[in-house]
């Protein structure tokens, strides 16, 4: 077996043969829609271009596309309904008047659940859909290329209740002797676009492997992401990646080793080793530390190289976010009704399960990545600043992040990191749509661009809070705690979706899956109460 995959089934990441179970069909009461004529009335408008919010508008739609984006009047003062478009007969419209309508989120790191996690399609797709993510990449095709293309195709047709795919394969995925040669690389590149894949996932390979693969995918057309694994990162880190046509970097692995002044490896103690995962991401929590100081030389230098190159930098600062504050990540409060029992299982201190790692994690590991989070934060609003693209991804299923839940929780995180609430919707809408190639179709809200929306009844820019599934906590004038928020629609390919019907089904499957196990959540090392 390939050498690259045989390391990631050891850490768990990629799991080929433990393919889920597959989206059931959708019911006839599950989503409403496409129409021959759609119009979504009364919204204020948050495209994903930067621009302020605009409303209200009236959006027509036509089967799965955009026809018309109509100002129709002005906020407070009544419509004149001459000013609107007309409905066709036949034609459905929506009145969301005073709500707010945004493009559809693209998750650029979204795994579609594991047999490890216990995380079928359905309880995966819903849990997106239901926080207004249309579009996802899976970076890995852990369950198989030929299953994610058939729950793509699936998707496409809007036989099943799911997000728009694009499926990565593993670089090396089923070479059976290995890829030892470039052009052995080339060869499996040419192979997997034949075979109908949209990109390449790479964790890192032999300088000369890695450069004749880029390089014929480039070729190719197709995208390409990288998760620049320890393992290999020392020959070759992200800026050698990116001069040889990779499009997309993942997390930061390989970005502070491209950052080095002084050193060429990580400061590793002598008896690391990367087997051991707590070893590993302790480590991993003083790497920022090595690198050049923000805005030093050879920071600026590596900074403005990869933004000549129109590089793409997917944080998915959540899914570390446990390493700087466990507690919050464990007891974050959708697990109680959301969490399967497979995959809280899946969550607690092991020494198997891939980012489980916690076997002494306090105060001092707590501190050292909250100081990484600030250097690593610095460099990404800068990148942003200076013109570069950086993306939204969740990377869901792995050290406490849940789908859906955990991509809304990676908008804060770009807002903490600097961004304005404005250009955290860029990142999660039109930069996704940038990074994956289908800017002409998804991204903003323009004539003849898909029909992907999410609208809620809250302002998210004041709140990005109010688009988690559980709402917002607010206090009202009689002194009387309720919850505002959540999505209330998702719109994908022209079909309206009743995004808390959708989380509903997911609360339910969860309730049965518990019922079945006599389960209930406990935090790790704790006993049930009898």
């Amino acid at each position: 077996m390939n050498r690259i995959i045989l390391s990631l089934f050891f850490a768990g990441i990629f799991t080929i043969a433990s393919a889920q179970e597959k989206a059931p069909n959708r019911k006839p009461d599950e989503g409403d829609g496409p129409h021959a004529q759609l119009i979504i009335r009364g919204v204020t408008l948050i495209n994903g271009n930067g621009a302020p919010p605009i409303g209200p508008v009236d959006i027509v739609v036509e089967g799965n596309r955009i026809t018309q984006v109509q100002t129709v009047g002005y906020p407070g003062v009544d419509i004149n309904p001459n000013r609107r478009p007309k409905l066709q007969p036949g034609g459905k419209e929506y009145d969301c008047t005073g709500m707010y309508l945004l493009p559809g989120f693209v998750d650029m790191h979204g795994h579609i659940g594991g047999r490890g996690q216990g995380a079928d399609a359905e309880y995966v797709f819903k849990l997106w859909m239901g926080h207004g993510i249309t579009t996802i990449r899976d970076p890995s095709a852990g369950n198989g290329l030929d299953w994610v293309l058939d729950q793509k195709k699936r998707g496409e047709k809007n036989e099943i209740v799911a997000p728009r795919i694009l499926a990565y394969t593993v670089f090396g995925q089923g070479a059976e002797n290995g890829i030892n040669t470039p052009e052995q690389a080339r060869e499996w590149v040419r192979q997997n676009a034949k075979r109908g894949a949209d990109g390449i996932k790479f964790f890192g390979a032999r300088p000369d492997i890695m450069a004749a693969a880029l390089e014929e995918n480039k070729k190719i057309g197709l995208r390409s992401a990288c998760h620049h694994a320890q393992m290999d990162v020392a020959r070759w880190n992200v800026l050698q990646s990116a001069r040889a046509g990779l499009t997309t970097m993942e997390h930061w692995y390989g970005l502070p080793e491209a950052l080095f002044n002084n050193q060429t490896v990580q400061n590793y103690p002598l008896d690391y080793n990367y087997q051991n995962e707590q070893n590993r991401f302790e480590e991993a929590g003083r790497l920022w530390k090595q690198a050049a100081p923000p805005y030093s030389d050879h920071w600026n230098k590596v900074m403005d190289e990869l933004i000549a190159l129109d590089f793409t930098i997917d944080p998915t600062f959540n899914i570390y976010e446990a390493n700087r504050d466990l507690m919050r990540a464990r007891r974050a409060e959708w697990h109680e009704e959301y969490t399967m029992p497979s995959l809280w299982r899946f969550y607690a201190p092991s020494r198997i399960s891939h980012g489980s790692y916690w076997h002494s994690w306090g105060t001092e590991q707590e501190v050292q990545w909250k100081e990484n989070y600030r250097l690593w934060m610095t460099f990404v609003n800068e990148y942003k600043n200076r013109g570069g693209r950086v993306t939204a991804g969740s990377d869901s299923g792995f050290i406490y992040q849940l789908y859906g839940f955990a991509y809304i929780r990676e908008l804060e995180l770009l807002r903490e990191a600097g961004f304005h609430p404005l250009e955290v919707i860029r990142s999660a809408t039109l930069y996704g749509a940038q990074a994956l190639g289908m800017e002409d179709k998804i991204g903003t809200v323009e004539v003849g661009k898909l029909a992907d929306f999410v609208i809620l009844e809250e302002n998210p820019l004041k709140d990005l809070s109010v688009l988690y599934g559980i709402g917002a906590i607010r206090l009202n004038e009689q002194n009387e705690v309720v919850r505002v928020g959540g999505v209330k629609y998702t719109v994908k390919d022209g079909v309206v979706y009743d995004a808390k019907r959708l989380l509903e089904d997911v609360k339910q499957l969860v309730r049965q899956s518990k019922q079945k196990e006599d389960f209930e959540i406990v935090q790790p090392g704790l006993k049930i109460k009898p």
